[in-house]
């Protein structure tokens, strides 16, 4: 099959998140990523019980937010994931928001970017060397590390804009993607990724990237798009991702205030399966190497998680 990746975030109980893991093996997927939300289950942890009840599937974090954990710790965890998971872990991290960094944790969000490109540094140098001597405005580190570590562990960062895209290019493994259109990862993604490989001496080959395609296979299409119209709204209201939003011609129906149908088949698969599968081609034509079938559901005709990623994958 096609390489296909399943985003499965923890739901109700752990024993059905594991389920859907499990499930996403059996069909084949070749990775099953799960997100940190501010409420929710530790992603780590989660992915540590799909580590146990799995075999082959590869176990990413589509993403971890830098500021819960220093870099040191966050190495700690990757190296640990790592072993847990007989060498299937992929470090998936993102900077997440103003409102969510200051409002929530009392910390300050400053220049990003730099934040992430010195975070990342110290993240890989003490996975590639066993410790880290760094210095840097936003993170420091004098730290080793003992245990097995793997040097090649992929890394991903969260980018949506320009400068973000651009350093993911430079120092990353690949990007996570959530919420961008197939025009936007084809027109600003894709060139503004290979800018920052081109500064290093670099291609784009071995570069994921991984974005998140929200599908529903349902018998009732417009409760669906009800659904998923609260998501859009929700995440139009986050600033880096209106910015990214605005730039993908988007920008008059969001200050209208109206998501429309149009806005919704643009970032997602909703209805029969050709639809479900439609959104995964229309993605990977795009340029994302690395498709993350989304499910979701919240309404009675949707079919369920497991029938959703054998539509996509079928």
């Amino acid at each position: 099959m096609t390489r296909l990746a399943a985003f499965n975030p923890a739901v109700r109980t752990l024993d059905e998140s594991i389920a859907r893991a499990k499930a996403a093996e059996k069909l084949g997927y070749e990775s099953v990523w799960t997100t940190q939300m501010p409420d929710a289950r530790d992603a780590a942890l989660v992915l540590a019980a799909y580590a146990h009840a799995t075999a082959r599937v590869k176990l990413g974090t589509g993403v971890l937010p830098i500021y819960t954990r220093h870099p040191t710790a966050m190495a700690q965890m990757a190296a640990t994931l790592d072993e847990v998971s007989h060498g299937r872990f992929i470090l998936g991290i993102g900077i997440s928001h103003k409102v969510t960094v200051e409002g929530m944790w009392g910390l300050k969000l400053e220049d990003p970017v730099e934040a992430m490109r010195e975070y990342l540094t110290i993240v890989r140098t003490t996975l590639r060397d066993g410790g880290a001597g760094f210095d840097g405005r936003h993170f420091t580190a004098r730290s080793a590390y003992s245990g097995p570590h793997r040097a090649d562990l992929p890394i991903m960062i969260s980018a949506l804009n320009p400068r973000m895209l651009e350093l993911a290019g430079e120092i990353a493994d690949g990007v996570v993607l959530w919420m961008c259109t197939p025009a936007y990862v084809r027109d600003v993604v894709v060139p503004t990724i290979a800018r920052g490989r081109q500064k290093v001496g670099r291609s784009m080959d071995g570069f994921e990237v991984v974005s998140a395609v929200p599908v529903c296979l349902t018998t009732d299409r417009a409760a669906a798009n009800e659904v998923f119209r609260k998501t859009v709204a929700r995440y139009a209201g986050l600033p880096y991702y209106r910015k990214m939003m605005d730039a993908s011609g988007l920008k008059d129906e969001l200050d209208a205030e109206k998501v429309g149908e149009r806005v919704l088949d643009e970032l997602a698969g909703i209805g029969d399966e050709e639809r479900v599968r439609d959104a995964v081609r229309r993605y990977r034509e795009a340029g994302v190497t690395l498709p993350g079938v989304g499910p979701f559901s919240g309404h009675e005709g949707a079919k369920g998680f497991e029938a959703t990623l054998e539509a996509a994958a079928s």
